[in-house]
């Protein structure tokens, strides 16, 4: 099992920057690829970005891509997500999910609470 708890979600103006965080505890953090989907309201689960635990393989979906950010420091068992030139499309509630391959699909074993961020214009 592993538990994973966001944070670091807020409101912030359009253009703004936010930082999440994701703690991972349970089974070994580094040998899971980690991901982060976001779910705005009446939208379909999104996906965001995802890296694999030796950091060699990072993928972002189109919309982000050159604006977010993942990071991973296994050593402290914690996945990032930076987030720049933040816009109103972004608000949504952010997850992050643990499973075996950095993967924009929804194959991920374990996620958490969600944390939200609204962008507001």
């Amino acid at each position: 099992q592993v538990q994973l708890v966001e944070s670091g979600g807020g409101l912030v103006q359009a253009g703004g920057s936010l930082r999440l965080s994701c703690a991972a505890s349970g089974r070994t953090f580094g040998s899971y690829a980690m991901g982060w989907f976001r779910q705005a309201p009446g939208k379909e689960h999104e996906f965001v970005a995802a890296i694999n635990w030796g950091r060699t393989i990072v993928q972002y979906a189109a919309s982000v891509k050159g604006r977010f950010t993942i990071s991973r420091d296994n050593a402290k068992n914690t996945v990032y997500l930076q987030m720049t030139s933040l816009n109103p499309e972004d608000t949504a509630v952010y997850y992050c999910e643990a499973g075996r391959a950095a993967t924009p699909a929804r194959e991920y074993d374990y996620w958490g609470q969600g944390t939200q961020v609204t962008v507001s214009s």
